[in-house]
């Protein structure tokens, strides 16, 4: 029940601080984001790791016919949340880790920019997601 209450948690509050961190910060070349990110970040890190083992056991709890078996409602959930928390965790990391290397500027900063909106909007949809998965008993993880 912990790990169900930090993903709606996390989810809640990057979704939250998606939304409303152009309404009290003012970016600068110096600041551009607001530092409650700096909190979010490393938490998030935890939590797509937490989600995508969670999505992981509920994708094995339904692919246990090895594949042969018709396609479902509970096929598809669980493969959409353990590729979907994979995919945009690469991304996550990736963004991440060029925020951490300020040296690293192959990648131009509104391209960064456009990858955090896109992450931490679907980021919280995956995590409420795989919640709900874990309340309604799917996978070993419940």
């Amino acid at each position: 029940m912990k790990r169900i209450a930090g993903f709606y948690l996390i989810a809640v509050a990057v979704a939250v601080q998606t939304v409303v961190e152009p309404l009290y910060h003012v970016s600068a070349e110096g600041q551009p984001y607001s530092p409650l990110w700096t909190i979010l970040n490393p938490l998030m890190a935890l939590a797509i790791v937490v989600g995508v083992i969670a999505a992981w056991q509920c994708k094995r709890a339904v692919d246990g016919d090895g594949g042969d078996g018709p396609v479902s409602r509970a096929f598809l959930v669980a493969n959409t949340l353990f590729f979907g928390l994979l995919f945009f965790g690469i991304l996550y990391l990736w963004n991440w880790f060029n925020l951490l290397s300020p040296g690293f500027t192959a990648i131009p900063y509104d391209t960064v920019t456009l990858v955090w909106i896109i992450v931490d909007a679907a980021l919280p949809l995956l995590w409420g997601a795989t919640g709900v998965a874990l309340l309604r008993g799917r996978g070993a993880a419940a």
